[in-house]
Formats: C-alpha cells, structure tokens, sequence
C-alpha cells in the first residue's frame, strides 16, 4: 500500500506549492487570526504540537449531546405548548426566556405536564436571574430530583446591558446566596452560566470570548464559596457557555480549548472536575434580508458543537435575525440536531477531532490565547474592574473592527450577503419581538452591544432594491 500511495514529504509540498503560487511567496499562505494567532497551510509532525484529547466526559442519557432548545415567550400555555412540542420532536432539555420568567405561577403554567426529573429545564434571565430561579425552585417543588438549570450569569449581563439597577457586586452576591439556598433541595441542578457568548455577540475574538468565560467561570465560583457553598458543589454547578459559528473548525477547536481551560481552572481550586459545556448558535453570523442560508450556517455550527465536544447544543431559529423564532424555525432547528445525530452519528466517535495535526494546534493555540486574555483580565483586577474601565471593550472594538474591514474588503464574505446573492430572497415566518430595553442607576459600563456582520450590506442590498 505505501507504494502505491506513497507519503510525500514537506519539501515536495513546498515545491509543488511554490509552482502555483508562482510569484506569490509562499508565506502569503499563512494568515493571522483576530487574536495574532499564526494559522498556517500545512501542519505535520514537524509543525504540530503534542497531541490533545478534549472528549465529553459522558453521554446525555444515551446520546451523543444534549439536544437543547431555547423557547421565547410571554404567554404561559403558548411557551408550554412549543415546549411539549420540542421534547416530544426529540429536545432533551429547554431554556426558556420571556415575562414567563417573571413568577413561579406563570411559569408553572408553562412547565405543565412535563416530567422535569427527565427532561432538564433552564433560565436565560439576565439581570433577573436569581428572582427566575426562585420561581423555578418553587415551580418545581414537587420533584427535588428535578434537573434544572438555574443559569445565572449576572457578569455576562452587566457586560451586555452596561446599566443594572445595582451594583454589579450585589448583582453577583445575589445570585451566589440564591445558588447556595437552592443547592440542598436540588442536589440534580446546576446554577451558573459562565458565558462568553457576550464578547463573541459584540465581535469579538476566540480568545477573548474564552478568557472572558473563565473569568466570569472563576468569579461566580468564588461568590458561591463565599455564600457558604462548598467548592465541588459550585464547580460542578458551573456550566461554561461559548458560541459555535459557521467557521466550524475554530468553533470546534474553541470548544476543545475551553474544556483545556476548565482543566487548569480546576486544577488551581484543588478540585478537579469535568467541564460541563453549553454552545449556542452565533446570532452575529446571521442574515435577516434573506433567512434561508441561515439554515446551512446552523447546521455548520451545530456540527461545531458536537464534533467540539460541546454537552449540550442550543441552535436559533433560522429567522431569529428578525425576531424570535416560530413553530417552523424550532422544527427545523431542532430537526438539523436530529440529522447530525441520528443520521450523521457524529456522536458516534469519542473526540473525533483529537490525532489532527491542525486541530490539535489550533486547540492547542486558542487554549493559550484564552488563557492569556483570562490572565490579563484577572491583571487588570478581575472581570468587574475590567469591565467598569472598559479595557474589555477596547480589544472587543478592536477584533470587531478587525472583521468589518476584511468584510468591506472582500477579503472575508458572508455567503448570501456579500457572495452569491439572492436578489429576489424568501420571507421566513418569525414571531416579532421588542427587546426591554435596560434601566438602572446602580452601576454602569460601556456596554458590549451585539453585533450582526451582515447588517449593513443588507441595508445596501434594500436601497439598491427600491
């Protein structure tokens, strides 16, 4: 067999490249990403690093990941109806976000009927996160085997709203002495979200986006020790969320990093426990004008997250650009998962990605450059001073400024946007949305204010249409 298909050397890869570069050097080949990270065109033995292993400690009852869908609404019986709906279509678990939050009688009302010892259910309150997770715990009385998903995230929050009705101190102390109460009545639950999916919504770069999520992860651990919860309780309480795009191999290898990070964030706390990872569907690489690539840039992410590692995947509607998503883009979000499961059977192999030369290094090089950005921000005093000074949101501004120059250059494109534009696109149906626009005087910082890269060439694309 190696006769036949012998192994070609770096040296005549070189040459042969160097032939159809013709006057191009061949360092033109290698690029640098928005952290300064060297991405190059080969990787071998002699390029790559050590090898890695980043797998998913367990299975999610059964299968590969948690199928995970996120439910918005107001009106109780229509959030438990598309509740009922994704668990019996094949969800294994819900977030729910919307006024149903507000009280534990309206959202006992949504959780109706469903077996919450099975099927886990989680919160996305912002700011209101520990008044949620009270209704939650009362919603749930009867079953102290519930596995819910309480997700406090006060940190992420105050980052995207920049103004909380108190100081983001109380904000954090509340949510810890709530997690705290609630640990011995729910022993199943998990109670924080250390997300970075905020600095990744407003631009930002890999590495920034992970050391954002390991600095938020290391604040709410040490809030919850403070409120009285024992160590192994508040790590293993602490789910890490990041986002997964249509770039499915730094998405991947952003998920394998973070599980790297949680290793040596752990290590440090003297115990050592298993990453536990949320990745959720970019809202940044989504079109609005037209809707329907949006469907191939989901199914690039949500292969992301479950080739990534990533426990549970949460992917958006494919109408979510324009508001939130209907019947239609649940099912059909929830049924790309399904395909990349049970017929795809990527869950089928243990880190798959491990033995990569590339993605090892790349594993390997996002993992440092998160570590960095973690270190730096706890130089600059930790996640809150940070914020409050707005050095965060400098480099954020930076690498988003970065991306929108390659993008009006052509030297990056948006598929359907700035590529292969449909001049004619297709409505999808979408459920209209007014976001509550935030208030408070307690605090205050330069907000990370989401982003979505296609937006202004849509807002061409409709000018020119008229």
């Amino acid at each position: 067999m190696s006769d036949l298909f012998p192994a070609p050397s770096p040296a005549a890869w070189r040459d042969l490249a160097e032939k159809a570069l013709k006057d191009r050097p061949l360092e033109s080949l290698v690029h640098l990403d928005a952290d300064g990270l060297a991405v190059r065109p080969l990787y071998a033995a002699a390029t790559g690093g050590a090898a890695i292993s980043a797998p998913r400690p367990s299975d999610a009852d059964g299968r590969a990941w948690d199928l995970r869908t996120l439910i918005e609404g107001d009106i109780p019986e229509t959030v438990n109806a598309a509740a009922l709906a994704d668990l019996e279509g094949g969800a294994a678990s819900i977030l729910l976000r919307g006024a149903v939050l507000a009280d534990s009688e309206p959202l006992a009302r949504a959780l109706d009927g469903m077996a919450l010892e099975l099927a886990a259910v989680g919160l996305d309150a912002g700011l209101d996160g520990p008044d949620a997770a009270n209704a939650l715990a009362v919603a749930a009385k009867g079953s102290p085997r519930a596995k819910l998903m309480f997700h406090m995230d006060p940190l992420s929050a105050f980052a995207e709203t920049g103004v909380p009705p108190r100081p983001v101190e109380e904000h954090l102390t509340l949510a810890a002495n709530t997690a705290a109460r609630h640990a011995g009545a729910y022993p199943n639950a998990c109670f924080f979200l250390a997300g970075g999916r905020v600095v990744h919504e407003a631009g930002g770069s890999i590495g920034q986006e992970l050391g954002f999520a390991a600095a938020n992860a290391v604040a709410l651990v040490r809030a919850a020790v403070v409120a009285g919860m024992g160590l192994e309780t508040a790590l293993r309480g602490t789910v890490l969320g990041v986002s997964v795009d249509q770039e499915y191999f730094d998405s991947l290898a952003k998920v394998r990093a973070l599980r790297l990070i949680w290793r040596s964030i752990s290590k440090a706390f003297g115990v050592e426990t298993p990453a536990v990872i949320e990745a959720r569907s970019s809202r940044r690489m989504l079109s609005a004008r037209d809707p329907w690539p949006n469907l191939l840039r989901l199914t690039a992410a949500g292969f992301a997250g479950a080739v990534g590692g990533a426990d549970a995947v949460v992917l958006d509607g494919l109408s979510r650009a324009n508001g939130r998503s209907d019947a239609f883009a649940r099912r059909q979000a929830r049924n790309t998962q399904a395909v990349l499961m049970e017929e795809a059977h990527l869950g089928r192999v243990d880190d798959p990605a491990a033995g990569s030369w590339f993605l090892d290094a790349r594993t390997h090089d996002l993992a440092e450059a998160g570590w960095a950005e973690f270190q730096r921000i706890e130089g600059e005093g930790g996640l809150i001073i940070a914020l409050r000074t707005g050095d965060i949101q400098d480099r954020v501004a930076a690498a988003r400024a970065e991306r929108e120059v390659a993008l009006a250059s052509g030297a990056a494109q948006l598929v359907g946007v700035t590529k292969f534009v449909d001049h004619d696109p297709r409505p999808a149906p979408f459920e209209p949305v007014t976001e509550a626009r935030p208030h408070g005087r307690g605090d205050a910082c330069e907000p990370l204010i989401p982003v979505r890269f296609a937006a202004p060439f849509e807002t061409q694309s409709w000018e020119a249409g008229r």
